[in-house]
């Protein structure tokens, strides 16, 4: 049986990610303000790389947080580990072309594969200087590896929190953006001269309906 790896996370911005990875599990782990989230995909070397790497992209600063906090790294574990990694919905036949930009990735590799040879060619990624990191990412920014991560990176701080990132949604307080509801009509009335900064809730909270996993990620 293969060994279950973590990834530790400041617990304090993690109650998205306890929710849906069951709080059951990771129950007295808890040390210091920290958490260890189980992995599905990464081992914990190649999730501390993609975290530091990910942090880089978009970092926290005076703003607000970035995407430790958000808990980005759980929301790319979750989708490489599901069908998208696999590319169970893309079609993966013959000829791999380069084309238009408009026509997507063509390429051979699946985004598991991606990750992996990325990862590996980051070597000793999250244990540099944020200097160097920027400059180790900065040689690899054409690369479809970096354009992936920066992708997954943008999606781990802004997507519903049901899928891995976005935690608490911290994401969409940091933009303003209040909820996937269906009408603000409500709201129309209130805010007259004033900044419309109401505070998010996710799709769960909107629907009522408790979330168990990662559903849009099972095989």
């Amino acid at each position: 049986m293969k060994r279950r790896e973590f990834i530790v996370l400041p617990a304090a911005s993690l109650a998205g990610v306890l929710l849906h990875t069951g709080a059951q599990e990771l129950e007295g782990q808890t040390k210091a303000g920290e958490i260890k989230v189980p992995l599905r995909f990464f081992t914990a070397a190649e999730a501390r790389v993609v975290q530091a790497a990910a942090e880089r992209i978009f970092p926290s600063d005076a703003n607000g947080p970035g995407a430790t906090e958000a808990g980005v790294v759980i929301f790319i574990d979750r989708q490489l580990a599901g069908p998208y990694g696999k590319d169970k919905y893309r079609y993966t036949k013959a000829p791999f072309v380069e084309s238009v930009p408009e026509h997507g990735y063509q390429g051979k590799e699946t985004p598991r594969e991606i990750y992996r040879v990325g990862i590996a060619g980051l070597g000793n990624f999250a244990e540099l200087k944020p200097a160097e990191q920027d400059q180790r990412l900065h040689a690899i920014q054409t690369t479809t590896f970096f354009r992936l991560l920066r992708q997954h990176t943008i999606e781990g701080m802004f997507s519903d929190p049901m899928h891995g990132g976005n935690s608490g949604m911290v994401g969409w307080q940091l933009i303003g953006y209040p909820g996937p509801l269906m009408s603000y009509r409500d709201q129309i009335d209130k805010s007259y001269g004033e900044a419309f900064r109401r505070k998010p809730v996710s799709l769960a909270q909107v629907t009522g309906r408790t979330v168990t996993g990662w559903e849009d990620e099972k095989d």
